[in-house]
């Protein structure tokens, strides 16, 4: 259904590091029809209403950003930790080696808003699963998470099943 999105995406092999199709999203950017074009189709496939479109950084903001408006929604940022001024909450999650952490503003949301995560690709999972639990952690009503692309065979998409989150992406690229 969304060949001629998937068309639009570059696939740079070994990057960043031998064996690893990375699926680059910024050919997917240059094309303004085809952006146009997923942001209709994300938006699409939003069950809401949505108070807030929560994008993950850095190319999470984008779209988060452009499905903000046609949805009446705010933006929220998750950030790395360090990135953001004033009071913040925090999630850590583990890396392939080692730990990473994901902030947000502690009044970034109002207990029981309606928030979309959205990032640019799901893998493992990992970043996305930290943002639910922070979200969740900061009382949002969090239901479901919007991905240009998903890995399916590295399971983040069904790691967010698992905790109750529809997941939705436009286009799917076997391996990783």
């Amino acid at each position: 259904m969304n060949d001629d999105l998937k068309a639009l995406i570059r696939t740079i092999p070994d990057f960043p590091k031998p064996g690893i199709q990375f699926r680059d999203i910024t050919t997917l950017l240059l094309d303004p029809a085809g952006f146009a074009t997923t942001i209709e189709r994300m938006v699409a496939a939003t069950v809401g209403p949505v108070d807030l479109v929560a994008g993950i950084e850095a190319r999470g903001f984008l779209f988060a950003a452009a499905l903000a408006m046609p949805l009446n929604a705010g933006v929220l940022l998750i950030r790395k930790d360090g990135k953001l001024p004033g009071a913040t909450i925090a999630e850590d999650y583990a890396l392939e080696y080692g730990e990473d952490r994901i902030v947000m503003h502690e009044d970034a949301l109002v207990p029981g808003q309606r928030v979309l995560l959205v990032d640019d690709l799901i893998a493992t999972g990992g970043t996305a699963r930290a943002a639910v639990r922070l979200l969740r952690k900061a009382g949002a009503q969090l239901t479901q998470a919007q991905f240009v692309v998903d890995l399916p065979d590295l399971g983040g998409a069904d790691a967010l099943r698992a905790e109750n989150i529809q997941v939705d992406s436009l286009v799917t690229f076997a391996g990783h």
